[in-house]
């Protein structure tokens, strides 16, 4: 019920957010990079839209103005279908932004209310370049096993937080319970908290429990925290999301069984040391493979709005095209534009290659300036686009 909601400050964040978004850099027709390929033939990288999004997701009204707004500054058009829980919201939200757009809104991002229009459209991989679901992992499994687009999210949020040896006990505390209870439901919700071996002579274990205990966490005790206390509930399984208000705790023997651990058992979501030791810190931050990792700070930190972003379509755990929260930039590819003065390849002899970077482009570490070909809202390039599955 808590995510069905749209209390006066969710509406004020959101609000936040689009401002934010519109407030950005122009991100179409960025030009990435400018090379002289011989002398009189300059190429362009440039940034353009992926082209239809088809964003699916769960009972979260607040998502669709989040959504909408990353796809009209991306220059995507949208296909829209949330839960039928808040279908009224839904239509109220698509009303206002179609009606702000202008005549042109309902033709860029249109509303889908019948789940029997869903398996249709997953069928058209012609016409939809990425599918976004965001909700369960059912859900997203369903998708994926039943499309030949591309798949843009996360299908689990098993974060972790490891308090290290050398943590400041006070502060693992703070960021346990607010990585637990801020927002239980959350995919950035803390799901286990590992805890360093040298804790239990410490009575680290105790503390943590006990003020998870007192915050109304159901607290789980892993395998090797089960006989220190024995009266804990087990988790339902080493790999495990409660969505809810409930933790697991476990103790590992090191920085390293932890990190494996997280590995073996996590998502690639978002996974959080506590530490003083900042050569550890670091090992962590670099040793651990998931979307977002940190150093002393809750996992809910994992979010488009706190990032800076304005807002997400979600978040991603694929190694591909974009990872973490996806805001405007991980809506956008690019394509390479060639202007040249009737050069011809001639089997390479018909031309002298000089492959010079040239300013201006922000991957050359030049600034960024306007480039070509970056129409907002079309397709582009529709045919022989990749098939696939991205999935985070």
């Amino acid at each position: 019920m808590q995510r069905l909601v749209l209390k006066p400050a969710k509406i004020a964040q959101l609000a936040e957010g689009i401002r934010a978004i519109a407030a950005q850099e122009e991100p179409l027709g960025r030009l990435l990079r400018k090379v002289e390929v011989a002398e009189g033939l300059i190429l362009d990288k440039v940034t353009v839209p992926i082209g239809v999004l088809l964003v699916i997701f769960e009972a979260r009204p607040d998502a669709l103005p989040q959504i909408a707004s990353l796809a009209i500054r991306s220059g995507n058009g949208l296909l829209l279908k949330g839960g039928k829980e808040a279908t009224h919201s839904n239509a109220a939200l698509h009303k206002v932004i179609v009606e702000a757009l202008g005549p042109m809104g309902s033709d860029l991002i249109a509303l889908v209310t019948s789940r029997e229009e869903i398996e249709s459209l997953l069928a058209l991989d012609d016409v939809v370049d990425l599918v976004i679901p965001r909700g369960s992992n059912a859900l997203v499994s369903h998708i994926k096993r039943n499309t030949r687009i591309p798949v843009l999210g996360h299908a689990d949020g098993i974060c972790h937080v490891y308090v290290d040896a050398a943590a400041d006990l006070d502060s693992a505390i703070k960021i346990v319970l607010d990585a637990k209870t801020d927002y239980p439901a959350a995919c950035n919700a803390v799901e286990k908290v590992l805890i360093h071996k040298d804790w239990v002579g410490k009575g680290g274990v105790k503390a943590i429990y006990e003020a998870l205990h007192q915050a109304g966490v159901e607290v789980h005790a892993g395998d090797a925290v089960k006989p220190l206390l024995p009266e804990l509930p087990p988790p339902p399984a080493p790999r495990h999301e409660y969505s809810a208000l409930a933790v697991t705790l476990e103790l590992v023997d090191n920085m390293e069984v932890a990190i494996d651990h997280i590995h073996k058992y996590g998502s690639a979501h978002t996974d959080c040391i506590v530490t003083t030791d900042g050569g550890r810190a670091e090992a962590f931050l670099r040793g651990v493979d998931s979307a977002c990792v940190f150093h002393n700070a809750s996992t809910r930190f994992a979010d488009g709005f706190r990032f800076g972003l304005g807002a997400e379509v979600g978040i991603s755990t694929s190694r591909i095209h974009a990872r973490g929260p996806v805001g405007v930039e991980g809506l956008l590819t690019t394509k390479w534009v060639l202007r040249g003065e009737g050069h011809v390849v001639a089997k390479d002899q018909g031309v002298r290659f000089t492959h010079k970077v040239l300013a201006g482009g922000s991957e050359a570490g030049g600034s960024e300036a306007g480039g070509a070909g970056a129409g907002a809202g079309g397709r582009q390039g529709s045919t022989g686009r990749r098939r696939g599955c991205v999935v985070m």
